[in-house]
């Protein structure tokens, strides 16, 4: 996992949610990622990173578990997260139905290969769900002026892009199921501030989508499917033979 300061980001942003921009964020997407996994169905489901945020509470799924790396392993509640790297993840190829991926693609240091674990895991027609900082919004051009203090956790250099994403995706069969931009308030650091740009988030999503700070994105795994070719049976015609029955009429004599 990426570090800052000798930390791993993973725990500067689990800290960071508790703050009143990090709870802006975590409402926004714990309500849009409900709506995603609500009707996800299968076996297993499973949440990478930040174990202390449950983003599967609204699934159905019986079988759900959350792991920690050793760096957000303080985020732990006790007895609720595996232990796995986002990079190797301990689980079978094909064993898992829906996956969400919180913020893990920025805090590692091969985002590209968690999205390669993250292929290898699901089955066919697995969905996985994964939220990120949208690194062209006003949050992201507040972290790229120099003199500033920043106000995410993660630098901006870090952070993947939506399109940067999709990208990503076709090259690994993903098909984008849905997604959703928001948190569109300026950078503010207070409540109460915060609260005074309510009135940009349903602007935000009419004018301008793309430059909400916050992202997430669900896609599908699709696996092209195999036709069996075989050898090509000959068809024989049976020759019926026909028989005319011809007949009249006889006179009597």
């Amino acid at each position: 996992m990426s570090e800052s300061l000798g930390q791993p980001l993973i725990v500067e942003l689990a800290e960071w949610l508790s703050t009143p921009a990090g709870q802006y964020v975590k409402q926004w997407e714990q309500e849009k990622i409900n709506g995603m996994v609500a009707n996800a169905f299968g076996y297993h489901a499973m949440q990478v990173g930040l174990p202390g945020w449950d983003l599967l509470q609204a699934n159905r799924i019986p079988y759900k578990g959350r792991t920690h790396s050793y760096g957000d392993a303080g985020c732990a509640q006790p007895g609720v997260a595996l232990y796995a790297d986002p990079e190797n993840l301990p689980f079978d190829g094909q064993s898992i139905d829906l996956l969400i991926l919180p913020h893990v693609l920025e805090c590692s240091n091969s985002p590209h290969q968690v999205l390669r674990e993250a292929e290898r895991v699901l089955v066919p027609e697995g969905r996985v769900v994964i939220s990120g900082f949208n690194p062209w919004s006003l949050w992201g051009l507040h972290e790229r002026i120099p003199g500033l203090d920043p106000i995410m956790p993660i630098p901006a250099h870090l952070q993947v892009s939506l399109g940067r994403l999709k990208d990503w995706f076709k090259l690994l069969s993903f098909e984008v199921d849905r997604g959703h931009f928001g948190c569109y308030a300026p950078p503010c650091e207070t409540e109460k501030w915060l609260q005074r740009w309510a009135f940009m988030e349903p602007a935000g999503d009419r004018w301008w989508p793309i430059c909400g700070s916050v992202y997430v994105v669900s896609a599908i795994k699709r696996v092209a499917c195999i036709r069996l070719v075989g050898p090509e049976w000959k068809h024989v015609k049976k020759h019926v033979r026909r028989r005319t029955v011809v007949t009249g009429r006889h006179s009597g004599i």
